[in-house]
């Protein structure tokens, strides 16, 4: 997966905002007005995304690719690396894990929206 594969994915889920409020080598992902992604576009090669602590734990002991969140709550948010052995069925399970935890952390009647919309 590469990073406009990344984009694409991204802005393929219902009510995905994308931003760049940190300047323009940090691509940003919404969702409710809450950040589920970020993507450095100085090299290309990854991204943050939000993750259940357990499971961002498991992650980080079965994959090189993927380390405790740079510039992130390290126990939230993990940084993958795109261009190692993860598939792109895996890069997408993990995008789709973060949009999905900030889905449910939204008031009920915007997730109900958002819901509407997909």
């Amino acid at each position: 997966m590469n990073i406009e594969e990344l984009r694409d994915y991204c802005l393929s889920k219902p009510a995905v905002a994308e931003e760049f409020p940190f300047g323009n080598d940090t691509l940003v992902f919404k969702v409710g007005g809450k950040i589920f992604l970020l993507a450095g576009l100085d090299d290309g090669q990854h991204f943050n995304a939000k993750c259940e602590p357990e499971l961002a734990q498991d992650f980080r002991e079965r994959y090189s690719e993927v380390q405790p969140g740079y510039h992130m709550n390290k126990k939230h948010w993990n940084t993958v690396f795109m261009g190692g052995a993860l598939s792109r069925k895996q890069l997408c399970e993990m995008v789709d894990h973060s949009y999905e935890l900030v889905v449910k952390s939204l008031p009920k009647k915007l997730q109900s929206e958002i819901a509407t919309e997909g």
